[in-house]
């Protein structure tokens, strides 16, 4: 606590009696009298709480009834503040006119305050802001820590639910991504299957090429320059079989026939319908049959080889031109088959 200033002089006022001799009292001395001023150094300070002498006029009174009026606005607009919870009505008091030096000196004094004497201007201050209390700024912070909490669960179910969108997106473009990739796999996986398919059956027509040019060289057409002009399966009231057994390669008469493969003589001579026939038997066991023939070249047990000479072209037996008959009977069975898949087998075209 602040300690207090010395009081300060008083104006003197004559009192209001009758006037009367300052002297020397009864059985003091006569001599030179000066008047006692207390100052700071003679008069003890007064502390602790005191009392205000009450001077005449009502600047005192007024203005201290203002400052309780004042505090008890203010006690009241923040109880108010604070039971109804509305929002605070800003009040201001106008500025207060300035006073002489001694009266405004006089309530600072009460007031306690410890600055100079000098007089000073007042600041109105809004009672709204007076009027806050703790229960109200409490209030107000709790609500505001509830919004910022309420806000901040918004935004976290807000990113949440972004996640999730973004998640699924991007699981649906892996998706997307997947099956295209399958896609792109099966057709690549197709392609190269058909790639390997061709290469290998391109492989194969190689070799066979191949193996045919070999067998080329094996087997040969039994006769040069002909005509086809009876092929295997014919219907016909001319063969005993109902159907041409052979197939028919037409040339001039005397043309050279010539061994189809390398193999022994079996049979040669005269066969009936078949005319002058020569019966090549190979290695295999398969029999090659060639009628019709104007003369034999070779007799039976003789081996002979690819493309020899076994005999000439003829029109002898059932015919009806000169041509060669030439019939294929694998393993020597009776019944004969097509010579013309037999012979492209070997590497031969006729």
């Amino acid at each position: 606590m602040a300690s207090n200033r010395p009081a300060p002089e008083v104006p003197f006022v004559p009192a209001q009696r009758e006037p009367e001799s300052f002297g020397p009292g009864p059985g003091l001395d006569d001599g030179p009298w000066e008047e006692w001023n207390p100052t700071e150094e003679t008069v003890t300070p007064v502390r602790g709480r005191h009392r205000v002498a009450k001077q005449r006029g009502g600047f005192a009174r007024s203005s201290t009834v203002l400052g309780v009026g004042v505090i008890a606005a203010v006690g009241a607009g923040g109880i108010a503040s604070a039971n109804t919870g509305k929002p605070p009505v800003s009040i201001s008091v106008p500025d207060m006119p300035d006073v002489p030096v001694p009266h405004l000196s006089t309530v600072e004094h009460f007031f306690g305050d410890d600055s100079t004497d000098a007089p000073r201007a007042r600041t109105a201050t809004a009672l709204t802001d007076l009027g806050q209390t703790t229960e109200g700024a409490k209030d107000t912070g709790a609500g505001e820590a509830l919004r910022n909490r309420i806000m901040a669960q918004a935004e976290q179910q807000q990113g949440q639910a972004d996640s999730k969108a973004t998640a699924a997106m991007v699981a649906a473009a892996q998706q997307q991504t997947d099956a295209a990739a399958a896609a792109a796999e099966k057709e690549a996986a197709g392609k190269a299957a058909a790639a390997k398919e061709k290469a290998q059956a391109d492989e194969k027509k190689a070799a066979e090429a191949k193996r045919l040019a070999e067998l080329a060289k094996q087997y040969t057409l039994p006769v040069v320059s002909y005509t086809i002009t009876g092929t295997f399966g014919q219907p016909g009231a001319m063969w005993s079989s109902g159907y041409h057994t052979g197939l028919d390669f037409a040339a001039p008469t005397g043309t050279l026939i010539k061994a189809v493969h390398g193999g022994t003589v079996t049979q040669a001579g005269w066969a009936g319908a078949y005319g002058y026939r020569t019966v090549l038997t190979l290695d295999d066991g398969t029999e090659l049959w060639f009628c019709h023939q104007s003369s034999i070249n070779v007799s039976v047990g003789q081996k002979v080889g690819t493309g020899e000479v076994i005999g000439r072209v003829g029109a002898t037996g059932n015919v009806t031109g000169p041509h060669l008959h030439l019939e294929v009977h694998p393993n020597g069975q009776a019944t004969a088959v097509d010579p013309a898949p037999w012979l492209r087998d070997k590497g031969l075209n006729p």
